[in-house]
C-alpha cells in the first residue's frame, strides 16, 4: 500500500473539531459503544482479513472497471464528518454540510457553464441522479417517450420502466456514438419528449454528438438530458479531445439536465452522484409538506429539492474538501490528472495498433475518445477471438494485471466490408479503463504483462 498521510492529518483535524464542541459537558458513552479496545481491534483485524478478498482497485495494475480510489483528503474529510454523521436532508441534520453541498454543487455547475440560475444537489449514486432527471422529464413531457443510444447505460431503460415511461433505444455508429440519422427517424414520429445524450459511455467512453442533437431540438422540440456520469469531468480538458467530442462538450450548457458522478473521476468515495437542472423552476415538482422538518431555517433545505430523504452529509463534506484542494478549472492539478489518464489510453491504443505480431484488433474507427481502450484478439472467427479474450483475461490476472471483458458489435473492428462474421453479431473483447494518473507511469509494465499473457495463451 502507499505511504498514506491520512491518519496523522485526520488526528490533527479531529482535535480542531473537538475544540468546536469544547463547552459541552462530559458524558458516558452508551453501553453499545463501550466495547473494549481489544474487542474492537479483534473485529477490525477480522474485517481487514475479509477485505483482503478484493481486487486491488487502488493500484495502477488494476485497469479493468471504472474504479478510481478517492483522494486522501476526501477520505479524511469523510471520516472527520462521520464523527458527526450529518444528514443533508433538513438543516437540522447538517447545517455546515448542507452549505458545503450547495457550494460544491455550484462549482460543478460552473464547470458546465452554469453560473447563475440552476437547481442541483448530490445523490447517493448516478442511478438516483438519472432517475430524478428522467422523473422531471416525465413531468415536463407527460405521455411522451424517452429515447437514448443503444450504447447508453442500461439504467435509463430500467429507470424508465420504474417511472412507467416508454423508452426506445436508437442505433449507435461504429464509434459507439448515437446515430443522428436513427434519432431523427424516431423524432419524426412526433412523440419523443426527452433524448438522453451520453458523454462518455461506460462500454468504450464514446461521446454522443450533443451539438448535432441540439440542432434537432430546434426542429422537433424535446428535452435534452446529458448523462455525463462517467465523462462529465472531461469538460475540463475538452480542448485536448478530438473535434466531435470538443463540439459536444462545448454545447453542454444548452442541456436541460446533466448528471455527473463525483465518485468516478471526481475522486470521491461511493456513493456520490450529482444532478443539475438548467431551469430552477423544476423545483416545483419536488414540493411536499412535512409537519416538522423544514422549520428551523428559512433557507433552502436540500430535502425540498431531492427525491431522497436522508442523504450522507459526509459525502458533501468530502466533495467540498476535495474541490477546495483541487479546484475544477482547466489547467489545474485535477484536470492534469484527467489528461494523464487519457494520455495513457492513447499510448496503449497506439501500441495495440502498431503491434508487429498483429495480435490485437483495436476499434476500426480510431483511437479512444476519453480514457477507455477496447480491443479484440486477432483470430479467424469472432468465436475464437472471444475465447482468446477470456484466456488472456485470466492469464493477465494471474500476473496481477486486472483488465475487463466487454461484448461489442463485431463489425466495429472491421476495416472493410466482407470480413468474416455476421454484421449483427457480437464479440467478447478486452477493455481497459485507464482513469488513474499513475497509469501513465505504469504503462510499460501493463504492456509487458499483456503481451506476455498473449504469448502464454498462444503456447498453451
Amino acid at each position: 500500500m502507499r505511504n498514506d498521510p491520512v491518519p496523522g492529518l485526520l488526528a490533527r483535524a479531529t482535535k480542531v473539531l473537538e475544540a468546536e464542541f469544547g463547552r459541552l459537558p462530559a458524558f458516558d458513552a452508551a453501553p453499545e459503544s463501550a466495547a473494549s479496545t481489544e474487542e474492537m481491534a479483534r473485529v477490525l483485524e477480522a474485517t481487514a482479513h475479509r477485505l483482503g478478498d478484493n481486487y486491488p482497485n487502488f493500484h495502477p495494475l488494476y485497469a479493468g472497471q471504472m474504479l478510481k480510489p478517492p483522494h486522501p483528503v476526501a477520505r479524511a474529510a469523510y471520516a472527520l464528518a462521520m464523527t458527526l454523521n450529518p444528514n443533508n436532508h433538513a438543516r437540522d441534520g447538517g447545517r455546515a454540510s448542507s452549505e458545503m453541498e450547495i457550494e460544491a454543487v455550484g462549482e460543478i455547475a460552473r464547470m458546465f457553464g452554469w453560473t447563475e440560475t440552476f437547481l442541483g444537489h448530490l445523490t447517493s449514486s448516478g442511478t438516483l441522479a438519472n432517475l430524478e432527471a428522467l422523473w422531471v422529464a416525465g413531468q415536463m413531457a407527460a405521455g411522451r417517450r424517452i429515447v437514448g443510444s443503444a450504447q447508453a447505460h442500461y439504467t435509463h431503460q430500467r429507470i424508465s420502466s420504474v417511472l412507467k415511461l416508454d423508452y426506445t433505444a436508437v442505433a449507435a455508429d461504429s464509434r459507439g456514438r448515437m446515430s443522428v440519422k436513427a434519432l431523427e427517424t424516431e423524432l419524426r414520429k412526433g412523440d419523443v419528449g426527452t433524448v438522453v445524450v451520453t458523454l462518455g459511455t461506460t462500454a468504450i467512453g464514446a461521446v454522443d454528438p450533443l451539438d448535432l442533437i441540439l440542432d434537432l431540438r430546434k426542429r422537433y422540440g424535446f428535452r435534452v438530458h446529458v448523462d455525463a456520469a462517467y465523462g462529465g469531468y472531461f469538460r475540463l480538458i475538452s480542448e485536448d479531445l478530438d473535434e466531435p467530442a470538443r463540439r459536444a462538450y462545448a454545447a453542454i450548457s444548452e442541456a436541460d439536465s446533466i448528471v455527473v458522478d463525483p465518485h468516478k473521476h471526481g475522486l470521491q468515495p461511493y456513493g456520490c452522484g450529482c444532478v443539475l437542472f438548467r431551469d430552477p423552476a423544476v423545483g416545483r415538482f419536488y414540493k411536499h409538506d412535512s409537519p416538522y422538518t423544514y422549520f428551523t431555517s428559512k433557507q433552502l433545505h436540500l430535502g425540498e429539492i431531492s427525491l431522497e430523504c436522508s442523504r450522507a452529509g459526509a459525502s458533501a463534506v468530502a466533495l467540498w474538501a476535495t474541490q477546495q484542494l483541487l479546484p475544477l478549472v482547466p489547467g489545474g492539478t485535477f484536470a492534469c490528472g484527467l489528461a494523464r489518464g487519457r494520455a495513457a489510453a492513447l499510448e496503449l491504443d497506439r501500441r495495440l495498433r502498431e503491434d508487429k505480431n498483429h495480435r490485437f484488433v483495436p476499434l476500426a474507427a480510431g483511437p479512444p475518445e476519453l480514457d477507455i481502450v477496447v480491443w479484440r484478439l486477432n483470430a479467424d472467427t469472432p468465436e475464437r477471438a472471444s475465447e482468446l479474450a477470456q484466456e488472456v483475461f485470466v492469464a493477465c490476472a494471474a500476473e496481477d494485471l486486472h483488465l475487463a471483458l466487454v461484448q461489442l458489435p463485431e463489425s466495429w473492428f472491421r476495416t472493410s466490408a466482407g470480413t468474416d462474421g455476421d454484421a449483427s453479431g457480437h464479440v467478447t473483447c478486452l477493455r481497459s479503463v485507464l482513469m488513474k494518473p499513475e497509469h501513465e507511469d505504469w504503462l510499460d509494465r501493463i504492456w509487458v504483462t499483456l503481451t506476455a499473457a498473449c504469448a502464454h495463451v498462444k503456447e498453451g
